[in-house]
């Protein structure tokens, strides 16, 4: 039986149930394995995840007269009651992962196989369950193989990142070998969830999140008031303080040179790495998969290298990062025998126009990135009625880390010194 405890108050993790343990064993182990018990054990602490609730179970199970144990990690959906402004939002995130692992992760990973190349580095998924009140995913429990996460607070350094974008090259390419496949359609087109994005959200819940990001946009702004030198910078967070959302809408339009299917959420807190017996990271798996679409590769590298680096080692090295990614990116159109569908140079130009996607993140994960977890603000249950309170609480956290954290000082200025320095083809909604 499944050894939840008694006191507990009711949660999505009381929905999981023996008959989902059963089938997600099956799946990995075959059906000659038998499970013998099961056991939730909860890892994740407040202020880790902001659109799913993860736990994870261990299992043991009896296969062929010997008795071993494994371990899942599930994602299950928040509890929101319907009339909820972010029920129907986190609703539709949940299926779009669901619908990348079922559907398709596999098809990916065949393009890549059948030409030589190793499958991409995510976890294995299981078992998927969309009945209601039981919406939940089961997969591979990526620490039995030895991958931990990074401290967020320290940054990544170019090993790391390096890494990072290898995978992402190699997703990006292996969506435009999985379209060669059908070229006549609309990559976005052939699944059902891929499409949900911020332009076809509700109005209220685009109204949510703009209001969220306008607490980080006023905060910043404050924080800038006094400094000489970001006059460019203050009138870019005047301008936008109220219109975030159409201004990530604009970064999202498509331009087919550069379309391919993207990670949509890749920061330091979602990914994995595993290392050497000297230290050195040697392998990454990528985690977190609710907001994956069809858009440019671009908007993974801003959203990885501004959200994720320190502001000094993402202007040092962003040209031979960005090398990196195009010669994996590269190597398998190579193996799939397609042209590259763009240039290093045309690379370049569209990082920097697209430099604004990176900074507007960067800018409302920038606090949470560096400061504790019981400052991250909680996205799930956040009404509209929070909306004061999450200004001063933002007000109060950034302030008291730009005086007193030196690497909160040094990234936040970093962000703004680029937006004060970026090449006039950088486009903004006027």
């Amino acid at each position: 039986m499944a050894s939840v405890g008694e006191a507990r108050a009711a949660s999505p993790l009381d929905n999981i149930t023996e008959a989902h343990v059963k089938t997600a064993l099956t799946a990995d182990k075959g059906s000659e394995a038998d499970l013998v018990s099961w056991s939730i054990i909860d890892f994740t602490k407040e202020g880790d995840n902001f659109a799913t609730i993860v736990t994870s179970v261990s299992v043991t199970f009896s296969l062929a007269g010997k008795e071993s144990k494994t371990s899942y990690v599930i994602k299950l959906k928040p509890p929101l009651p319907p009339g909820e402004v972010l029920s129907a939002f986190f609703s539709s995130i949940f299926k779009k992962e669901a619908e990348f692992f079922r559907e398709i992760l596999p098809l990916l990973n065949a393009e890549l196989t059948t030409r030589g190349l190793g499958c991409l580095r995510m976890a294995k998924w299981f078992y998927t369950s969309l009945n209601k009140d039981e919406e939940m995913i089961f997969l591979e429990d990526l620490r039995s193989r030895g991958f931990k996460t990074f401290d967020r607070k320290k940054g990544m350094d170019v090993a790391h990142a390096t890494l990072v974008l290898q995978e992402l090259a190699k997703l990006h390419a292996a969506s435009l070998l999985l379209k060669a496949t059908a070229p006549e359609q609309d990559l976005a087109d052939r699944f059902t969830h891929i499409k949900v994005d911020w332009m076809n959200f509700p109005e209220n819940v685009k109204k949510h999140f703009n209001c969220m990001f306008s607490t980080y946009f006023m905060c910043s702004s404050e924080l800038l008031h006094n400094m000489e030198g970001y006059e460019v910078a203050k009138q870019w967070l005047a301008r936008h303080k109220n219109n975030s959302i159409d201004l990530l809408e604009l970064q999202l339009v498509r331009n087919s040179k550069f379309d391919v299917l993207c990670h949509g959420d890749c920061w330091i807190n979602n990914v994995l790495f595993r290392y050497n017996e000297d230290g050195d990271p040697v392998e990454v798996m990528l985690l977190d998969l609710q907001w994956s679409r069809v858009a440019s590769p671009a908007t993974d590298l801003n959203f990885l290298l501004y959200t994720s680096l320190h502001g000094n080692d993402r202007k040092a090295n962003w040209r031979d990062l960005l090398s990196s990614y195009y010669d994996t990116f590269r190597g398998v159109m190579k193996a799939g025998e397609r042209n590259m569908p763009f240039t290093l140079e045309e690379l370049h130009q569209e990082y920097r126009d697209k430099m604004e996607y990176g900074i507007i993140y960067s800018t409302t994960l920038l606090a949470f990135s560096l400061g504790e977890r019981e400052d991250a603000p909680d996205i799930i249950n956040m009404k509209e009625d929070d909306m004061p309170n999450l200004l001063e609480q933002t007000r109060h956290v950034t302030s008291n880390m730009m005086e007193n954290n030196q690497d909160y000082r040094s990234r936040f200025f970093a962000l703004f010194d680029d937006l004060n320095h970026r090449e006039p083809r950088c486009h903004s909604i006027v």
